[in-house]
């Protein structure tokens, strides 16, 4: 080859080069334009705009992924996709949760887009004319809504969480969303449910001292929490109160210790007579114990994690499992081959489940063996230890299989609170057996074939037939129009 050629084929391969890297410079220059001006936009929102669409159109990347929360189709070893009945899986439940409304009707928990439509529809805000109409308090739509801290804003605190929860529907239309987290001006995280603040002031600490790191958990910690109703809060007497249980402290040991002082219960249950108490969903509570907060990792870097787009970076608010998207939760720190890190969870799920399992078939034989103390005259005196067990021992296996992720989040923990369960109904049912065996009992209990939910019902006396009718009754003479409307 001549030396002029080569000449040539060189200058060639420079000015491509030269080209391209032009192009990258280009490319390079108009990310960054665009990443700036998607970081400043000209904000223009009322402190106390609840519409998500408003906020949408000066963050439409934020949410148009928020959007997504509709999406159910997403499926785990622990969840099916769409709305999941979880007393068609676990007919047992409709037991241990006897005289209480779980028993009537528990679904597997969705996306943050159904959070208003699910409590129109649920059988558990219902009475004795169905949903909607029945003894639940304004107090439940606390975190189903943005409308709520502007109500609390416009009526009071006290004042919205007076009434029946039907008062308030036709003011209470948007799903969870911007407003619930974000500072309307500033785009910061904010705390806009007073709970959180007044449960962290119970254990004296100052929440307004949080980093953002924290900030990134606690706005979960809102709602993802174990709560209850203080209707004796001086000056508030009457009112059904949000209140967080946490003045003793985090652990289900601490929360038990706190009700039990003040003798406080969520219902009696129907055949056993045990005052219980029933866990919500402490999720962020457990979530502390674990080795991922230890570490300083936050609810939304798994649940909501950064992604990019058109040059720009922002967090995902498709609000959802991080099995769903592992590439960009879990393998952002976990190196591990997506197969390996999906089974390896799925493998501590299933072991935590098999154990509840058990535990769950113990609580039902401990409310059936009570129910049958009672039958043949047991006294108050006698029962009272026993129904103690009971009532710790469900407490602790609901606040297990109630923290949603939990048996994932800290899976040693929850494991730990499961035996702790385990051992307590076992003792209260050997109390059981030795004050039956005085009664008279011939050992041979009428426990209930349960197989399915049906069968679970019609064994504590539901009249599902009727339930549903009131429901149907309810949706079209009490529901909004916009609600209707959206089926």
């Amino acid at each position: 080859m001549s030396v002029k050629l080569k000449n040539w084929l060189l200058f060639g391969a420079t000015v491509i080069i030269v080209f391209l890297l032009g192009l990258l410079a280009s490319n390079i220059a108009e990310r960054k334009a665009e990443s700036k001006f998607a970081y400043m936009p000209a904000i223009n929102i009322d402190p106390n705009e609840s519409d998500n669409a408003v906020w949408g159109e000066y963050f439409p990347r934020e949410y148009q992924s928020f959007m997504k929360t509709a999406d159910t189709s997403f499926a785990s070893s622990n969840s099916a996709a769409g709305h999941k009945d979880m007393l068609e899986e676990s007919p047992r439940l409709a037991v241990l949760w006897a005289g209480y409304g779980f028993s009537k009707d528990y679904n597997a928990p969705v996306g943050h887009h159904y959070a208003v439509e699910d409590i129109h529809n649920t059988l558990r805000t219902g009475g004795p004319t169905g949903p909607g109409t029945g003894p639940m308090p304004s107090t439940c739509w606390t975190c189903k809504s943005p409308d709520v801290p502007r109500l609390m804003n416009e009526i009071g605190i006290a004042e919205f969480y007076k009434g029946k929860w039907a008062d308030k529907g036709h003011e209470v239309k948007n799903p969870i969303g911007c407003a619930d987290c974000h500072d309307a001006k500033t785009m910061a995280l904010r705390i806009s449910r007073p709970a959180l603040v007044e449960a962290f002031e119970a254990m004296g600490k100052d929440i307004s001292q949080a980093s953002h790191n924290e900030m990134r958990s606690l706005v979960c910690a809102q709602c993802h929490v174990e709560y209850y109703f203080n209707k004796n809060l001086p000056g508030k007497e009457g009112v059904p109160y949000l209140t967080f249980p946490w003045k003793n402290g985090l652990s289900v040991d601490d929360m038990e210790r706190y009700y039990d002082e003040m003798e406080f219960k969520d219902w009696t249950h129907a055949i056993s007579k045990a005052p219980m108490l029933k866990a919500q969903h402490p999720g962020w509570e457990i979530f502390q114990t674990s080795v991922h907060a230890k570490r300083g990792v936050s609810c939304a870097d798994c649940h909501m994690p950064y992604k990019t787009e058109g040059g720009q970076k922002f967090t995902d608010h498709h609000i959802q499992s991080p099995l769903a998207n592992p590439a960009n939760s879990c393998q952002v720190c976990h190196r591990e081959n997506t197969d390996d890190l999906v089974s390896d969870v799925y493998e501590r799920q299933q072991k935590v489940k098999e154990q509840a399992i058990e535990l769950e078939k113990l609580l039902v034989r401990g409310h059936v063996e009570a129910g049958e103390a009672w039958n043949l005259g047991a006294t108050e005196e006698q029962m009272k230890e026993i129904l103690m067990d009971i009532r710790h021992a469900q407490w602790r296996w609901d606040y297990a299989v109630a923290s949603h992720g939990g048996s994932f989040h800290s899976p040693l923990e929850v494991s730990r609170i499961i035996t702790q369960a385990t051992r307590i109904i076992q003792e209260g049912r050997l109390k059981l057996a030795k004050l039956l065996l005085s009664l008279g009992s011939d050992g041979n209990i009428p426990y209930p074939e349960i197989g399915t939910k049906d069968e679970a019902q019609k064994f504590i006396n539901l009249d599902m037939d009727q339930l549903n009718e009131e429901k149907q009754t309810f949706k079209k003479n009490v529901l909004p129009t916009w609600l209707l409307e959206s089926e």
